[in-house]
């Protein structure tokens, strides 16, 4: 799909959409069943999504008339008038800063559906006139992946909320032995050609030394016998920063665990984590979800082993997928701070967003391969994600290297 040409584009296009309305929906049902969305940072409000994603198509696209200069394009580039007059004011990041948004008069949950729709076949129409060059395509592959990655943004979202969403866990995998692969020379990052967000560019080569990787993310039966063996009261084995992350969650939320789990059955190995607002009993040989980098970390320490790097991941996802490695289940914590690769420069339409790599280098960790929760066009292993090591409210997990 990052090299879809305008036909591809506009089923994929409409097929977000889709999405986006059956989630809409799914937050319109419960919110009007006494749901409250709290004022909290990891929190956002669906209809200023929704709304959002309409928006930053019609902004980028639909009033942009220098769409058709592509990444090139500035942030600041002119534009026309919008369908919906207040639409900066509620939607464009800038002028309306996240804690701000629950006092707003934002539009009810019917009139975001027309703006979904009517911004929708405006972007269709203009894509028919669209060059069909990289440049004349990029907006175009921008609020595609835009409104995929906001998709998983609001189940996540559902997640946190404790919204019936009709998701099911991450399977079960059978255990495979760790996987040797011997020391290469890679190329990492993207090639020039389609469309690439900012934070994947641009190629270079890397030597790596031979490595041990596990066949699949840590499951929940692994995780157990470190909680079991005091991992969670054990500061040698905790980043110094980590240990001070999880005694403030001690303190404030009497956690002592990852996030969203109930129950930890020590002697059976299962564990009983809150789905979607449900009670579910994850087994043993399901993957560990709703980790920080800081819980993934302590782990490997405690195992003997350690976090792969980013280019260790990205290697084996290609290499040995032959061989038994498994991902796309959960979204993996690797070694990496966050940083520019040669030839870096941001992208305007990332800017004030939680796509908006440039403020977090050095800060965030890197995220590779994909969730349950994530649109099928967007995994690729050579996708690159981050968050900050705190966070644990996303669908992450991870996996592990011999020292």
């Amino acid at each position: 799909m990052r090299r879809a040409g305008a036909d591809r584009l506009s089923l994929a296009l409409m097929d977000s959409r889709n999405h986006t309305l059956q989630l809409l929906a799914r937050y319109e049902e419960a919110m009007a069943g006494g749901l409250r969305i709290p004022l909290e940072p990891r929190i956002e409000l669906p209809h200023w999504i929704a709304g959002h994603i309409a928006w930053f198509a019609e902004y980028w696209i639909g009033r942009n008339p220098r769409r058709g200069q592509g990444v090139r394009c500035p942030a600041d580039a002119p534009r026309l008038g919008s369908m919906e007059p207040m639409a900066d004011r509620w939607y464009h990041p800038l002028l309306s800063a996240h804690d701000a948004r629950w006092d707003m008069p934002l539009p009810d949950f019917g009139e975001v559906r027309a703006y979904l729709m009517d911004t929708l076949e405006r972007t269709l129409e203009q894509l028919e006139h669209a060059t069909p060059d990289d440049d004349g395509l990029y907006f175009f592959r921008a609020a595609l992946f835009h409104e995929d990655l906001r998709g998983e943004q609001l189940v996540q979202g559902a997640q946190s909320l404790g919204l019936s969403l009709p998701f099911a866990a991450p399977p079960a995998a059978v255990q495979r032995e760790p996987l040797a692969l011997p020391a290469s020379r890679w190329r990492l990052g993207a090639e020039p050609g389609g469309f690439v967000f900012d934070v994947e560019q641009w190629a270079h080569d890397v030597d790596v030394p031979e490595f041990e990787i596990d066949a699949q993310p840590v499951n929940w039966g692994q995780f157990v016998e470190f909680v079991d063996d005091g991992g969670y009261d054990r500061e040698e084995l905790w980043h110094p920063q980590g240990w001070g992350w999880l005694e403030q969650l001690a303190q404030s939320e009497g956690r002592r665990g990852p996030r969203h789990v109930d129950q930890i059955g020590v002697a059976s190995g299962a564990v009983l984590q809150t789905l979607f607002g449900r009670a579910t009993r994850m087994s043993s040989q399901q993957p560990v979800m709703h980790v920080s980098w800081w819980e993934a970390d302590a782990w490997a320490r405690w195992s003997g082993r350690r976090l792969p790097t980013e280019v260790e991941w990205e290697i084996a996802a290609h290499r040995a997928a032959g061989r038994g490695f498994r991902w796309g289940d959960v979204r993996e914590w690797t070694a990496g701070t966050l940083r520019p690769w040669p030839g870096f420069t941001p992208h305007a339409w990332t800017r004030h967003t939680e796509f908006e790599a440039e403020p977090l280098f050095g800060r965030a960790r890197v995220l590779r391969g994909a969730s349950f929760a994530t649109r099928a066009r967007l995994k690729t292993a050579k996708a690159r994600g981050f968050a900050l090591p705190e966070r644990d409210d996303g669908f992450t997990g991870f996996r592990t290297c011999a020292l």
